[in-house]
């Protein structure tokens, strides 16, 4: 991925800051850094405000969709400590998030984890610019701003903050989400090698404010009960109607990241609230997702109703009508050789079992 050029700048030395990474610190600590300066024209940042952020920002990714950030990643480890200490809830937003590490910045036990990501990184964002591995040294050479480097370090006493560059001001506002892609895209890069088998993991980087609408999906379930009469929820047994249920996702969202049709059942309105981000036991509850959604295929087949949401399946590499005209076992070992695998990644990143 190719930065914006500028003739003053060492836009080179900046597409350099995550080569040679074997952590996450320089990702969250530049996005921490874009995010801050975006909202004010202020060029002094508190490394304080900077790694409190950066803990919000990997919140998400860590604790709900429980990405692995490799084995000698303090910044996953601080996250998941802060959280048994504070009793921040797993999906809480960024600035609820971000609120109560500041209000609570008096406890020695958060200080002395959140201090830990004050050591190194913001040192050693700047080695694109100074080489040099001495604190003590990048503060002083930071100070005249060498090679044009994207910030100065200070430190003194209590106070300790970076003072954006002037000349790089303007570059970072114009060029906002260029470069927090940048940094995402080489984040991506970075987890894919320590998460191989974890689907979507550009979707599990950032907490959305908003789920997808699952309208379409309540259409195709609607007119699958209005043509063959009510269904039966396989966790409770309970009759469904048309309206009346709420979609589960079978494998939880937090780990597919996806709508798709297939992954989707009616459930017992209920059922949300106590399964959660489970999985579903799969001797008991794969067979009964499989006949039922072999059911509506053939139903709205043999209607003529293909609603283009219908070309969800076409995942599984089978059109919706060659599903519909598989034998009842065929379709059913297609669904074990679909989810069974998913299912075990699931449970090697501690996903837990649920039944009803």
């Amino acid at each position: 991925m190719q930065l914006p050029q500028s003739d003053i700048l060492t836009t080179n030395r900046l597409g350099k800051i995550f080569s040679n990474t074997v952590a996450t610190y320089k990702f969250f600590w530049f996005v921490s850094i874009m995010q801050i300066h975006a909202k004010s024209d202020n060029l002094k940042i508190g490394v304080w405000d900077i790694v409190i952020r950066m803990v919000a920002n990997a919140w998400y990714p860590i604790h709900y969709f429980r990405l692995s950030f490799g084995k000698s990643d303090s910044l996953f480890n601080i996250v998941i400590e802060l959280q048994h200490i504070t009793q921040i809830p797993i999906d809480a937003n960024t600035d609820t998030i971000i609120n109560c590490l500041k209000e609570r910045l008096g406890d020695k036990k958060i200080k002395k984890l959140l201090n830990i990501l004050t050591l190194n990184v913001p040192y050693r964002f700047l080695r694109p610019w100074i080489d040099t591995s001495d604190d003590r040294e990048m503060i002083v050479r930071s100070q005249t701003l060498e090679n044009n480097c994207l910030y100065s370090l200070y430190k003194d006493g209590k106070e300790f903050y970076i003072l954006l560059n002037s000349d790089w001001n303007q570059y970072l506002h114009n060029h906002y989400n260029i470069l927090v892609d940048f940094a995402y895209w080489n984040l991506t890069l970075f987890l894919q090698v320590r998460n191989p088998n974890v689907p979507a993991i550009p979707n599990k980087l950032i907490r959305p404010e908003v789920r997808n609408s699952l309208t379409k999906q309540h259409n195709y379930w609607d007119m699958v009960m209005t043509i063959g009469g009510p269904i039966h929820c396989i966790y409770t047994g309970k009759e469904l109607h048309p309206g009346d249920y709420d979609l589960d996702h079978f494998i939880p969202w937090s780990f597919v990241s996806h709508d798709l049709l297939w992954n989707l059942i009616p459930s017992d309105g209920s059922i949300n609230s106590s399964k959660s981000n489970s999985l579903p036991d799969m001797n008991v509850y794969l067979p009964r997702l499989a006949e039922l959604q072999h059911h509506s295929l053939q139903l709205m087949i043999k209607n003529n109703k293909e609603p283009k949401i219908m070309e969800d399946f076409i995942s599984l590499g089978y059109t919706a009508r060659e599903l519909a005209d598989m034998d009842d076992t065929n379709f059913r070992e297609l669904y074990e050789r679909t989810f069974n695998p998913i299912n075990q990644i699931a449970l090697n990143m501690g996903f837990e079992i649920w039944k009803y």
